[in-house]
């Protein structure tokens, strides 16, 4: 849980504004439905296979977003505002 947070966390500030309604649900589903979030993590990582119920597109992104080629310091997760709308 301590690897996959940080990286589930700032991969949704970096995608979730982007995302299509379906990609959203997807995204929903595979934070939610697996009871181990190591087992995210090994997916995401390639460290195992990705069952194909969840094997979509958001998998696609999510081991994309797991390989780093930016090499970017990804040791914290990142603050919560872009979670809420700006006041009108």
């Amino acid at each position: 849980l301590i690897l996959l947070l940080p990286l589930s966390s700032l991969f949704a500030k970096e995608n979730l504004n982007r995302m299509s309604e379906r990609q959203l649900n997807l995204y929903d589903r595979l934070i939610n439905e697996p009871s181990n979030d190591w087992d995210i993590y090994y997916w995401a990582t390639e460290a195992k296979p990705t069952p194909a119920e969840l094997d979509t597109d958001v998998m696609a992104m999510l081991r994309e977003f797991a390989k780093n080629k930016k090499r970017e310091q990804r040791l914290r997760q990142p603050d919560l505002e872009y979670l809420f709308e700006p006041p009108q």
